[in-house]
């Protein structure tokens, strides 16, 4: 068994002797590990992830590899590209998961995945970049996108459950504009005073950079939605501060989706066009590379802030690791001091960005917490040479209802 989740059950076992007058039923749900990675498996080509995996990816072993360990029940994994046909997941479960990897653990299967289009890399028609011209090459192209990507399908969403999904159910608000949002207010570009987004470009643009996906699993113990996405980075913008503002709009989606007010209905479509947010009832997981840390970084803080305390969402530790704790305080050392734990960052981002907390697996109320962590060992831990395949790291969450 893999050590880290060796680790974790131990912790739960622990925990199950010293509170036995509180012992669960034995018929009680199977506990069910829950994570979300952000890859990088990603081309700036169409079709070059199929490619990459088509041939020996060190890239796609490590990543394997970490499932492998870690070997999450049910997971997200951003930046992975999408296409039609789903070729690429095809071949990263193929040739990758089922396949042992050094440094990982047994073959990993997962009978069950959803994928679907994203925005990133579909062109929209507009000038979205106020740049004067629609469309173009390289970096013009992706501006111009409903999401940022040179293809569509780049930086795609993928899905991988060991139990069943409800595909006929999942709700995508891939579509909705976010004009629509309540509160929502085109960015003024503070040189001119002027809103950035034209009067055409504006009532048309699509909130979600990637996509909003409501993926309804049925889980051990009855349904769980996963709810899941990856809003923009909030930089590679300028002082209208427009990535910023969808980014925090992007997050705020899914407290409007918890707090399922009537009004919702009015404008909380989804792309089959039913409207409205999450029953009351609903046990759900919000996982995703949400591209905000609470404290550090250009984010709108209060966006993820109003989410982690949100009444639905369960209170549980911070999930932490000895690998990032590590590394920011190595950030520290050269000068680059940040406000949050640094035991708690998800990603290495560099000397200037450094190292922070974007990566988030989120439970509703109505769960157990027994415990969860990053997938970031020390460089000491022979499995830290999996560990650098993104420079995002896996995070996890043990969950029991």
């Amino acid at each position: 068994m893999p050590l880290s989740r060796a680790l974790s059950l131990l912790m739960s076992l622990a925990c199950l002797t010293a509170c036995a007058h509180n012992a669960a039923p034995s018929n009680a749900p199977t506990p069910f590990r829950v994570a979300t990675y952000n890859t990088s498996l990603y081309s700036d080509q169409a079709g070059g992830l199929i490619a990459e995996l088509q041939g020996d990816s060190a890239h796609a072993r490590k990543v394997a590899a970490v499932l492998q360990d870690v070997r999450p029940d049910l997971v997200l994994l951003n930046e992975f590209d999408y296409d039609p046909e789903h070729r690429a997941a095809d071949l990263f479960q193929r040739k990758y998961l089922e396949t042992p990897q050094p440094g990982g653990g047994p073959a990993l299967r997962y009978p069950y995945r959803y994928l679907a289009p994203v925005n990133t890399g579909v062109p929209s028609g507009l000038d979205l970049d106020n740049n004067g011209r629609v469309g173009g090459a390289a970096r013009d192209y992706g501006n111009d996108a409903w999401g940022y990507g040179l293809h569509p399908g780049q930086y795609g969403m993928l899905v991988l459950s060991r139990y069943p999904i409800d595909v006929d159910a999942v709700r995508s608000f891939r579509l909705l504009k976010w004009s629509q949002v309540p509160g929502a207010a085109n960015p003024v570009d503070p040189r001119n005073g002027k809103p950035w987004y034209s009067a055409v470009a504006w009532p048309q643009l699509r909130l979600s950079s990637k996509s909003h996906w409501d993926v309804p699993v049925h889980a051990p113990g009855g349904v769980v939605h996963f709810l899941v996405s990856h809003p923009t980075p909030p930089v590679f913008d300028g002082p209208e501060d427009r990535n910023g503002q969808r980014n925090a709009q992007e997050i705020g989606l899914w407290r409007h989706y918890l707090d399922n007010d009537a009004a919702d209905a009015r404008w909380l479509c989804d792309d089959a066009g039913r409207c409205g947010g999450l029953e009351a009832a609903a046990r759900f997981v919000i996982a995703g590379d949400l591209n905000n840390d609470p404290v550090d970084g250009d984010g709108h803080h209060e966006a993820i802030v109003e989410l982690l305390e949100h009444p639905r969402v369960l209170r549980h530790p911070t999930p932490t690791s000895a690998g990032g704790e590590a590394t920011a305080r190595a950030y520290a050392a050269k000068g680059l001091v940040r406000k949050g734990a640094p035991e708690q960052v998800t990603g290495d981002f560099g000397p200037k960005a450094g190292a922070m907390r974007l990566d988030y697996v989120l439970p509703s109320m109505g769960f157990s917490y027994l415990g969860g962590g990053v997938f970031w060992p020390p460089k000491s831990d022979p499995r830290s040479a999996i560990a650098d395949g993104s420079d995002h790291h896996l995070v996890w969450a043990d969950l029991q209802f």
